[in-house]
């Protein structure tokens, strides 16, 4: 998922997020958890490869 689209799904999220509390109509609902699980699932995705990355760079002695 690209930075862009990732901004979109957040902000299609929040649209749903927001149409939910006004309505409390259970379709805002589920578009909600779904989108929130993709988002939460990026999120993952990201940090798992940020987390190798650091893993395979060796420690700078000289920028603390």
């Amino acid at each position: 998922m690209t930075n862009r689209q990732f901004f979109d799904r957040v902000v299609q999220l929040r649209r749903f997020q927001k149409e939910y509390f006004a309505t409390r109509s259970r379709e805002s609902l589920q578009q909600a958890k779904a989108l929130e699980k993709e988002i939460d699932d990026e999120i993952a995705r990201v940090q798992k490869i940020l987390a190798s990355r650091e893993q395979q760079q060796p420690p700078n002695l000289f920028n603390q």
